[in-house]
């Protein structure tokens, strides 16, 4: 399958409900990525959606992925676990936009909950009427028995199956750099075996796939930059090309 253009995409934007957001002083209304939120419009390929900590991006995809009925704490449409029940009640305030095809698979990364995941296979899997092991799907090694970085490419290689949906928050936090290129490479077989991904990012690498929206949130609202034009691309450039005057000015 080709990848998706604008007509056949599954997600076509997000936008708060207005008439149920009568206040903006309580969490999570009050998190620039929400107060400022007016429409927000996805690419057919890749979004990334950037920002300093704070903003609310991880909100701001909890809200969008249990909307479109993810767990909380990640998985695919059949997980249904909680290890602690903490996620905000900001999809009760969205309204999502679909696309009129729906995708052949779907799945809800969260980097921060990964570990609770990882356990709740293990669980699922010593269960003696719960079928075919769930593992096996996830490259059929224990993801607690692999690195944190080993266990996320698990997902990303084997579990991502495309034509899918896949909703990915801070999926570098346990990649190397070198990780980090061959996500951006696997996130390009994905884009062309027809899926969309909608990614929270920290991550200049990530964000340089061509077929991609960047969205930068920040105090004053929801912005869309050029690679080149993100805090995240310049910082590093400067640092990598002019690091020893970046120290002695840091290090005074």
């Amino acid at each position: 399958m080709a990848k998706l253009t604008k007509e056949d995409q599954y997600i076509k934007s997000l936008e708060l409900k207005k008439e149920h957001t009568h206040t903006f002083n309580e969490f999570p209304l009050n998190l620039p990525a929400v107060k400022h939120l007016k429409k927000l419009s996805f690419h057919p390929n890749v979004t990334c959606i950037i920002g300093e900590n704070g903003m609310g991006k991880s909100t701001l995809l909890e809200g969008l992925a249990v909307a479109l009925g993810f767990n909380a704490e990640g998985g695919s449409m059949n997980f249904n676990f909680s290890s602690y029940d903490s996620h905000s009640s900001l999809n009760d305030y969205l309204r999502v936009a679909r696309g009129v095809y729906r995708p052949e698979d779907s799945f809800f990364f969260r980097a921060e909950t990964y570990y609770n995941l990882a356990t709740n296979i293990e669980e699922m899997d010593r269960d003696p009427l719960g079928g075919g092991r769930v593992i096996d799907s996830f490259g059929g090694k224990s993801l607690h028995e692999q690195s944190h970085g080993e266990s996320f490419f698990a997902a990303f290689l084997h579990r991502f199956r495309g034509q899918g949906l896949y909703i990915l928050d801070e999926p570098e936090a346990a990649l190397s750099p070198l990780r980090q290129i061959s996500m951006l490479g696997r996130i390009n077989e994905l884009v062309e075996q027809g899926s969309q991904l909608i990614i929270a990012t920290h991550s200049p690498i990530l964000m340089a796939h061509p077929d991609t929206k960047i969205i930068q949130l920040t105090e004053e609202g929801l912005n869309e930059l050029a690679l080149e034009e993100t805090d995240h691309f310049s910082v590093m450039k400067q640092f990598f090309e002019d690091k020893d005057r970046l120290l002695q000015h840091l290090f005074k």
